[in-house]
């Protein structure tokens, strides 16, 4: 059998990056996908990528590879992988012999063992080859993950028309939003992903979930924090509040004394997972706007009361310290 030099058919250097070889798919499988392709060896290159990415793209198969070395070289006739190559590669590492789908090479086979194809080759007319996964980001409302939902949504897909050009269409799927989902989690629709070649499946697609900006919430994973504005004699009484949380209005006792910007905490009251947030409530206090004569009057006696405390406090300390 020939050595592919899977890099060459990828057209990336040896050091591209997972992006980078990952860009070189999309661009190559486009070019040469058999369902619309003109060029003549479009079915052979296609299975070549897709072989060569099955390699590239992952992590352990692409440093087994590399451990080839620069000696065997694209195009090199009798290939034969190195003698411990087995026991090193096919027996010690389980990813390899993993079954998947397509019509891979001797080549691929005699590397990562024959479990690719099922321990025989394919059907040598139309290849038939698994969809790649796609990924999408969706945005949805703090309410929504605390009760669970079930929303549409309208995707921007990129296919490839009859005449190999890239073209969007709109999709609109409707997805389950799970109770308790947080930032930054995906959300797996299978068969949603791109179409496969020769009647395979779909791949999946991964939709990463995001929250629309709230006027009233900030979300950090699970936990949720609000903002509430009370006045001074709140905050120096104590008095009990009305707190606005995604279930409701709740009653807060505000300890006497409060600062602004303390915040509280609700335990368990945030986003509610297997291990529940906490909700927040961070204080501001607010002074009003302008003042009425009996209120300018009321903060002056409050001035004198303090000042006067303040006096009394210093005349004690330099009756101590002159003693």
């Amino acid at each position: 059998m020939n050595y592919k030099d899977y890099y060459k058919i990828m057209d990336v250097d040896k050091s591209a990056s997972q992006d980078e070889i990952k860009t070189s798919y999309r661009k190559l499988a486009r070019k040469f996908h058999p369902d619309v392709s003109k060029e003549k060896n479009a079915e052979t290159r296609f299975k070549d990528i897709n072989e060569a990415y099955e390699v590239l793209r992952d992590k352990d198969k692409r440093a087994a590879y590399d451990q080839l070395g620069s000696n065997w070289k694209a195009g090199q006739s009798g290939f034969t992988p190195p003698p411990s190559w087995q026991d090193q590669y096919q027996q010690g590492n389980g990813n390899f012999n993993a079954g998947g789908q397509g019509d891979y090479s001797d080549f691929f086979e005699s590397l990562f063992g024959g479990g690719f194809g099922g321990g025989q080759h394919a059907s040598r007319g139309r290849r038939s080859m698994q969809g790649q996964d796609s990924n999408a980001k969706i945005l949805i409302d703090l309410q929504d993950a605390y009760t669970g939902a079930s929303r549409n949504f309208t995707l921007q897909d990129q296919v490839v028309d009859q005449q190999g050009r890239m073209q969007n269409k709109e999709r609109t799927l409707k997805v389950s939003i799970p109770k308790g989902i947080k930032p930054g989690q995906k959300i797996r629709l299978q068969k949603q992903g791109q179409p496969g070649v020769g009647g395979a499946n779909n791949g999946d697609l991964y939709l990463e979930v995001g929250f629309n900006p709230d006027p009233l919430y900030v979300i950090e994973g699970a936990d949720i924090t609000t903002e509430l504005t009370i006045s001074p004699w709140q905050a120096a009484l104590g008095e009990k509040v009305k707190v606005p949380t995604p279930k409701g209005y709740i009653d807060l006792s505000l300890p006497k004394l409060i600062s602004s910007g303390s915040k509280m905490r609700l335990k368990g009251r945030g986003l509610p997972s297997k291990v529940a947030g906490d909700f927040f409530v961070k204080l501001k206090i607010v002074f009003p706007k302008s003042l009425s004569a009996e209120e300018e009057a009321l903060y002056q006696s409050l001035k004198k009361l303090a000042t006067n405390d303040n006096e009394n406090g210093n005349e004690s300390v330099k009756q101590k310290v002159d003693a």
